[in-house]
């Protein structure tokens, strides 16, 4: 029992201050939570030429016929990106005005690791290049210098497409 003009003892102020802690951190969450919400979603590629720089030239083969889809049928070589590890540089090929399908050119697989994380990354970003019809894929978790040179090439593959 506290008398008046007695402090409050010390384990009941450091169980105040734990919560107004916890208080804080819960709101901080949350409002960093609506902050991405209205941005891109979690986890989206946003490559600009400063975080993954250019090396290379694009080229281009099959026939440039347009397509419904508006993007002109053909295969499209994008341009080798840093991917910090390595280069990477894809090929997409265009039939019927979609994304039919990606394949990696050149990629990081000179290390161990480099050839584990990209074994796991390069379906992933396939798969979900031709299930979105755009460069607008998530970060494969680990394989982030990978994924963003990816989609900095792709994005110059279909940029010679017509996107």
């Amino acid at each position: 029992m506290r008398l008046p003009g007695q402090a409050a003892s010390p384990t009941k102020e450091m169980g105040m201050k734990k919560i107004l802690l916890s208080a804080a951190t819960v709101v901080a969450f949350v409002v960093y939570a609506l902050f991405q919400k209205g941005g891109q979603p979690a986890g989206a590629v946003s490559v600009s030429a400063a975080t993954a720089p250019s090396t290379s030239t694009s080229t281009v083969s099959g026939t440039a016929v347009a397509a419904s889809g508006g993007l002109k049928d053909g295969t499209y070589v994008g341009s080798a990106e840093n991917a910090s590890y390595g280069t990477v540089q894809v090929q997409a090929v265009m039939k019927g005005g979609k994304i039919t399908d990606v394949k990696f050119l050149t990629y990081p697989s000179d290390r161990r690791t480099s050839q584990q994380i990209n074994s796991r990354a390069i379906p992933i970003l396939q798969q979900e290049t031709i299930a979105a019809q755009s460069a607008n894929v998530n970060t494969v978790t680990g394989a982030t210098f990978t994924s963003q040179a990816f989609v900095a090439s792709l994005q110059s593959a279909l940029a010679q497409a017509g996107v």
